[in-house]
Formats: C-alpha cells, structure tokens, sequence
C-alpha cells in the first residue's frame, strides 16, 4: 500500500504514536510491529513521491531510536580486538541485495536467538548501482527490520569497497576522488557508521619496490580517511577499513601489509596528529567476488592461502592494533571451511553471493519471475556477455542486476513467497553464526560500544529521495 499524502501516514502513526514538536512517542511498539510497520518500510522504499517517500524514513528512524535501536560504529570492538582482548570469533559482514527486508529480518531474529551483537550489515558501492539502494534507504529498510524482530542495541552498518576505479582515476583523479568523497559523505549521513575505503585497485605491481608498488594505495586511502574523519558526526569514530590487494588478483603478502601500514599511519598522522587509523586491513588470499562461474553455471572450487590469512591476520594485530584481517569473496566458498576463520583470528568475513543464489534458487521462487528477470538481462546486457562463455556463466555474473531492475517486483511478491524465502535465508544465517563464533557476543557489544544518538533530520531525508 502505498500512501498518498501526509494526511494518510498521520493515520497510520495514530495507531501507534504520538508527535509533540517534532518528536515521535511509541505508545504501542507492539502494533508499530505489525501491518504499520511494513507500510512504512515499503513506502520509505517504493512511494514516488520524495516528500512521502522521505517522511517514512524519519518515522521509521525516529522510532528505530526511541525503541534503542541505534546505528553505530564498530571501532570500539575492533580496538579491543586490536589489544587482543577479545578473541575466538569472526565478524560477519553481510551484503544486502535482494529481498532487503527479509534478509535483515532474518539476520536479526538469527542474532536474537543466539544471543549475538558482532556482525555487519553492508552495502558496496557497485552494488548501489545495480541493486538501485541509497544509504539513506537501505539504513531504514534495516532499521525496520530490527524494530519488527524486537532487536535493541547497536546495529553496524558499512559501505563495502567505497573503490577508487583505476582507469578513471588515470584519466582524472580529481574527478574520481571527489566522486568517492561525495559517496563517503552521503554513507555519513545514511547511517553508515562503517566504511571500507578500497584503493587497493591503486597498487601498481610494475614497480620494483613494494612502497613504490602501494604508495597510490596509501596516499589516497589517507586522502580519503582524511574525510571520513572530516565528516564524522560529533562523538563517533567511524571505523575505516584499508585494503593492500585486490581481490581475484594477486595473494597479499607480510612486505606489502608492512609498507601500506607503515606509510599509511606515518602519513595520517602527519597530516592530522593523533587522528584515529584505519581499524582491520583487507587482504588477497585466494577468492574472488562472486566466485568463477564454470559453463555449467557450478561455481570452482578455490584454493584459500589460509597461512597468509593467519599471519597476516596476527601481525597486523600484534604489530599494528588492528582488529586483524578481513576476507573478501567468502560466500561460495565450502561450508566445511567456515569454522576455520574464528579459529585463524580473522577479523571478519564478507559474505553476499550466496544470499543471492538463495533467493533466485528458492523452490519457492517464482518460475514465471525469473524467466522473465533472465530474459531481460540477456536482453540489456547482451554486451556484456564475453567470447565463449555459456548462458549459464552469463546468467550466474549477471542476475545480481535483477534486483534493480525489478526493484519493484521484488517487493510485491507475496507474503508468503517473501517470508518463506526469508526463512530459508534463517537457516543459513543459523549455521554463519554458529561457525563464525559469533554467538554471545552480545555482551562484547555492550562492553565496548558507545551508543551515540544520532537523531534523523527530515529536510535531509526529504533531499536524499530527489
């Protein structure tokens, strides 16, 4: 259902809250979690109109607090991590694509029953583009989904590969740089607490010497740390993620971490004194996004350097006070291997593709729907498909577009095939978590979060939709 005026979400609130000033009182969270709740959601999502579309976000976020459901950063964590504090668990970063609202609905009632607090919900630059999600939504669309399941606390939520591409950068570098900055700043004000600057598409290997080799790295990702820090909101530290290798190129190794670390903090502090680094360095260690599809549209097997990740993992925390390494490419990767990351320290993991091959792999999942998502993408991406590569890799590379696309479509689905869907989604989130070791950390949350309120603005929501 979507609203037609302001009179309309005025009779919605009615059945739940009140509003004094400007400031919304929950009388009634119990009926905000019903019917209400996903009106909102869906109009914060779906509603043409800015002004409607920007009033949902503000209820939504609004209440979101006043239920303490607060957008937070994990830096407090990862720097108790970095003083080997804490240890025995990774973080599960977990990329938002299709079907948002349910897959955070089922993150959430995962970390309810399992007592968790350590994981992230992020967003990727290109999967912006192609999942056709803001900050400003996607941060209400979690939000939501945490009010509805009865989550409190911190909730993370991070811009994933906030990349510099290389060719463009070549071509003109100012350009490139202001474009990443604008991203950073309209993360900030979405509620991305978490940001993970990748300019690791920078190292150029031609270079005979390893500095020389991540200098571009370390000079632009202090560049762009720089804003982060520029623009944080009073009273949070966002926590900054670096990265020394591209992922699908070449394995990372411990002289490459040195030099992009050393240079890195060397250069940060010179040009701002005492200014906080990055907290977790990304690494190259085998994977690669998605997986590599094989012509069958079965995804290889991988061979994971789990010796570079745990040294490098150890050193960048021993040497560094970094909460440790992050892996990339993870989510195809075997199941029997997932235990071996809490075991290695690994900071954390980051998982989307296979969330995604859930959803289009459903029994549930409507046939009619995705002859028609694949039809049109054979149809609008035909150029993108390379000299003998099958349908199946074609299709497998691609559908990741279909939930742009079809934004629309994706949210009508039934209830029914959208919950069931949301359940099996469960299921995996049940066995991540378990294997991850992140159960009961709850309580490491609660130990090294600050919680800062940062009250929604409504002309910025209102603008954010334009």
């Amino acid at each position: 259902m979507l609203f037609n005026d302001q009179d309309e979400i005025a009779r919605q609130l009615k059945k739940f809250a009140t509003i004094n000033n400007g400031e919304l009182k929950i009388e009634d969270p119990d009926k905000l979690r019903g019917d209400v709740l996903d009106k909102l959601i869906q109009n914060a999502v779906l509603n043409p109109s800015a002004e409607i579309k920007g009033l949902s976000r503000f209820f939504i976020k609004s209440a979101a607090l006043e239920l303490g459901i607060v957008s937070s950063s994990i830096q407090g964590l990862y720097d108790a991590r970095g003083r080997n504090e804490l240890q025995g668990f990774t973080v599960p970063a977990l990329n938002i694509r299709g079907l948002p609202y349910e897959l955070c609905r089922a993150i959430f009632r995962t970390a309810i029953k399992t007592n968790a607090g350590a994981f992230i919900f992020e967003l990727a630059k290109s999967e912006m583009s192609y999942t056709f999600q803001k900050p400003n939504e996607l941060s209400t669309v979690i939000l939501g989904a945490a009010i509805k399941e009865g989550f409190t606390g911190p909730v993370f939520i991070q811009g994933d590969h906030f990349q510099v591409n290389a060719k463009n950068y070549a071509q003109d570098p100012e350009k490139e740089i202001i474009g990443i900055k604008n991203l950073i700043e309209s993360g900030i004000a979405g509620g991305f607490y978490n940001i993970d600057i990748d300019t690791s598409t920078l190292v150029d290997l031609s270079k005979t010497n390893v500095v020389e080799q991540q200098r571009a790295n370390f000079e632009v990702g202090v560049e762009l740390t720089q804003h982060v820090r520029d623009n944080e909101p009073e009273g949070i530290t966002i926590s900054v993620g670096g990265e020394i290798g591209e992922v699908g190129k070449e394995n990372s190794n411990e002289q490459e971490l040195r030099a992009y670390l050393d240079n890195f903090n060397d250069l940060l502090e010179k040009n701002i004194s005492g200014a906080t680094t990055i907290s977790k360095i990304s690494i190259q260690t085998g994977t690669s996004h998605g997986g590599v599809p094989l012509p069958d549209g079965t995804v290889a097997d991988v061979n994971l350097d789990f010796d570079t990740l745990e040294n490098l993992s150890r050193i960048s925390r021993d040497n560094y006070g970094l909460a440790g390494a992050v892996q990339h490419g993870a989510s195809t990767l075997p199941q029997d291997l997932f235990h071996k990351f809490p075991e290695l320290e690994t900071a954390e993991i980051h998982l989307a593709t296979d969330f995604q091959n859930m959803i289009y792999g459903s029994a549930l999942f409507p046939t009619s729907f995705k002859e028609k998502i694949y039809t049109r993408l054979r149809e609008k991406f035909c150029s993108e498909q390379k000299s003998g590569e099958t349908d199946e890799q074609f299709i497998y590379k691609t559908r990741k577009k279909g939930f742009g696309e079809f934004k629309k479509e994706f949210w009508e689905l039934s209830n029914e095939i959208r919950e069931g869907i949301g359940e099996e989604l469960e299921n995996k989130m049940n066995f991540l978590f378990k294997k991850l070791a992140v159960q009961n950390t709850k309580n490491y949350v609660k130990e090294n979060i600050e919680q800062v309120a940062i009250k929604p603005i409504l002309e910025n929501e209102i603008n954010s939709c334009q």
